[in-house]
């Protein structure tokens, strides 16, 4: 169904975690993708490898840059770029905020928190899908039934030992979603929060004390395991179908009743 009307998906932070799952559950389902990601020479070389196999094994497009893709300058140049490289037809369904790229300072201690880390991973982890959302709204490259989802977890409501810039980055980007839902909603956009349970990610593993907090975690599913990726992954997959165009402006839990405990 996306391959047919010439639907792509954009995905921020597509070489690891949730959204290199998604990218592979996008990609089954016939849509075409192009890829952010940061990553050193050798592991984007693994990442171009993956990336290559998953093209010829489901036979769409996949367009995909080793790029800082949280700075205004460079999603500039990243835009104009991609604009000449896509096919005439081609509209964007999606646009996936999936950057984890935050400070794991705590308050107190000798490298502690300052006002400059929450400035910075706000950056990264919030600010920088703004300029990405208005930069495909200039070019005219987003379908006329779009959507734009950001992702959130847990974090946004409960304190966390060295989690409080991403906290505040996850706060900030839900208040940027919600208002995106309201004022693009007249060129066809629904904007969405994905709130995905605690997953064993490699940006998870950099938690001091993460086997604590997945531990934590499994004990207060109802279902007694941690969320995975490819679980956010098909919810995200099943936002971006034509029957999902009356869901708007909401944060929507992938969890498996993790929060209900």
């Amino acid at each position: 169904m996306y391959k047919e009307k010439e639907l792509w998906g954009l995905i921020l932070g597509g070489s690891s975690g949730l959204g290199w799952a998604a990218a592979q559950v996008l990609a089954k389902k016939g849509m075409s993708l192009c890829i952010y990601y940061r990553e050193r020479r050798a592991d984007a070389r693994e990442a171009q490898a993956r990336f290559q196999a998953l093209a010829l094994e489901t036979g769409v497009s996949i367009l995909h840059y080793n790029v800082d893709a949280t700075q205004k300058e460079q999603i500039a140049r990243s835009l104009a770029e991609l604009s000449n490289r896509l096919p005439a037809g081609a509209r964007f369904r999606l646009l996936l905020h999936s950057i984890a790229k935050g400070n794991l300072k705590a308050f107190l201690g000798q490298n502690n928190l300052t006002s400059t880390d929450f400035q910075l991973t706000a950056q990264n982890m919030a600010y920088s899908i703004v300029d990405w959302a208005q930069g495909l709204i200039a070019l005219g490259r987003f379908a006329e039934d779009a959507r734009v989802l950001g992702l959130s977890s847990g974090g946004n409501q409960r304190a966390w030992s060295h989690y409080a810039a991403v906290s505040a980055a996850k706060t900030a980007l839900e208040a940027i979603i919600r208002s995106m839902a309201l004022e693009y909603a007249p060129l066809g956009i629904r904007a969405n929060i994905v709130q995905a349970g605690m997953m064993n990610t490699r940006s998870f593993q950099l938690i001091p004390g993460s086997d604590d907090l997945a531990q934590f975690a499994k004990s207060r599913n109802p279902l007694g395991r941690m969320t995975k990726a490819e679980d956010v992954a098909k919810v995200i997959e099943l936002l971006c179908r034509a029957e999902s165009a009356w869901i708007n402006g909401a944060i929507i839990p992938v969890d498996g009743g993790e929060r209900l405990i």
